[in-house]
């Protein structure tokens, strides 16, 4: 039986409560209207994640173009901060793997009405973000240029560059881990719209901070690329106590009493739902390093070219990310209700959206790359290798759509380990190889390395496919 479509009105006013952050049963009613609820908020606060990126990038490329008259690092700057990128990730696939356990969690207590349960593994998630995010900091922090050094083939100009910025990103990464996994804790509740007021402070404060820090306006000391990094942390700890905030006096359906809460049980759930999570994460991400390293290998311009061009994408791929989260958000509710049924309804609606959209990001992409990249750089070497980034690789997001989508369903189901065999086959046994092969024995360059990733994308989506429609996903014990 298909769902109702809203009418125009109902549907004006659906959107004006997601904005309000109006809690929703999603187990019951419109799954049009369960998918809107979820999926706006969602998809801002993606966008609003990726703007860090992308206005990150624009001023540092300002740098290069002499700007306040501080001294170009000839594409050095921005280099740095794609390399720093490439470790952060590693962070963030730590990140959003545990995020993606305790939606997971959180999702099925709420779907089951046992908001206390939801409670405790919120707890966990902060006790273990905290414990991660410090072990992991510590290290980055003491060998910063060490590990940007090996990120951009011991390039002397880069590394100095950007020891700064790498130390600010890396050594404070506890505060990225905080971030998500609290957010984490907003979805799987069925409140987004907490998620993205924090992500709104966060993006603020860089927004302002970043050009006074970089550049020295003001009162403010001219820290170059370093001032990027101090300003996004900046942003990211002071929503990260809001977030704290939040969860213990705000209106969410969640609210964690203590903050912090060791309890063997759900902690043994999050960690055994997080294995599958972080290591698909982190082999998507290790996937992404040695594919930024192939293209530094061809100089300065190629890994500066494709970090604008990565960036600008991930603009883009964030709120389709922030659409599919909403699917894992209705398939953890609707299985803790005992719907499972609805539960894949709510997946195929959620994956034709998707779809939809990037194939309009394709089209943009396809027919205005070189006028999107002006905005961001305008070294003429640079602009050339974004522009193949931006074209060749959305070529495949369409085919993207659905496996993120059918990827983030079987995470919010709790089958963790299937999506984590499917990144492992088509990111690390067929992505990888076949950019080394396309770039270096078969001479294709940086666009042997772009062509891999589109490939690797729409064998993934076969392959998602397959798996999600045998359905075991609907059995999972969470």
């Amino acid at each position: 039986m298909t769902e109702p479509i809203l009418a125009p009105r109902s549907l004006w006013q659906h959107v004006v409560g997601s904005l309000r952050g109006e809690q929703h049963d999603y187990t019951r009613g419109s799954l049009p209207a369960a998918i809107l609820l979820l999926a706006i908020p969602m998809v801002l606060e993606m966008a609003l994640e990726s703007t860090f990126a992308l206005v990150d990038i624009w001023w540092v490329n300002r740098i290069d173009d002499g700007w306040f008259g501080i001294a170009p690092t000839g594409g050095a700057a921005v280099a740095a901060v794609g390399a720093t990128e490439g470790l952060l990730s590693l962070v963030y696939a730590v990140a959003f793997g545990l995020g993606m356990a305790v939606t997971a969690m959180v999702a099925r207590r709420v779907g089951e009405g046992d908001l206390p349960g939801a409670a405790i593994a919120g707890s966990q998630a902060i006790g273990l973000g905290l414990v991660l995010g410090i072990g992991l900091g510590v290290p980055c922090l003491l060998w910063a240029p060490e590990l940007l050094s090996l990120m951009t083939d011991a390039n002397p100009n880069t590394v100095a560059a950007g020891t700064g910025y790498a130390r600010w990103m890396l050594g404070a990464n506890v505060i990225v881990t905080l971030l998500f996994l609290q957010n984490a804790i907003f979805r799987g509740a069925g409140d987004p719209m907490l998620a993205l007021k924090t992500l709104a402070v966060a993006n603020g404060i860089n927004l302002v901070l970043d050009p006074m820090l970089i550049f020295g306006l003001g009162p403010f000391p001219q820290l170059g690329v370093t001032g990027a990094g101090v300003a996004t942390c900046t942003g990211r700890a002071i929503a990260v106590l809001y977030q704290f905030w939040l969860l213990r006096r705000g209106r969410g359906r969640v609210r964690l009493q203590p903050l912090l809460r060791f309890d063997a049980g759900p902690m043994w759930t999050l960690l055994r739902l997080s294995a599958g999570t972080v290591g698909q994460f982190l082999i998507a991400t290790t996937s992404w390093i040695f594919l930024m390293a192939f293209v530094n290998r061809f100089g300065e311009a190629a890994g500066a070219g494709y970090t604008t061009g990565i960036r600008i994408l991930i603009f883009a791929l964030l709120p389709a990310w922030g659409l599919s989260n909403a699917a894992a958000t209705l398939v953890g509710q609707n299985l803790g209700a005992g719907q499972p049924d609805r539960a894949e309804r709510a997946v195929w609606l959620t994956a034709a959206y998707d779809v939809a959209f990037l194939a309009c990001v394709t089209l943009v992409m396809e027919a205005w790359p070189r006028e999107i990249v002006q905005v961001f750089v305008g070294d003429a070497a640079v602009q050339g290798h974004a522009i193949d980034a931006l074209r060749i690789i959305a070529s495949g997001y369409v085919f993207y759509a659905w496996g993120m989508v059918a990827v983030q369903a079987l995470n919010g189901a709790g089958d963790t380990r299937t999506s984590t065999w499917l990144h492992f086959w088509f990111f690390w046994l067929l992505e990888l190889p076949l950019a080394w092969l396309l770039a270096f024995p078969l001479g294709l360059g940086p666009v042997g390395v772009f062509w891999s990733i589109p490939l690797a994308e729409t064998s993934f989506a076969i392959g998602a496919f397959v798996v999600f429609r045998r359905g075991r996903w609907k059995t999972v014990q969470v």
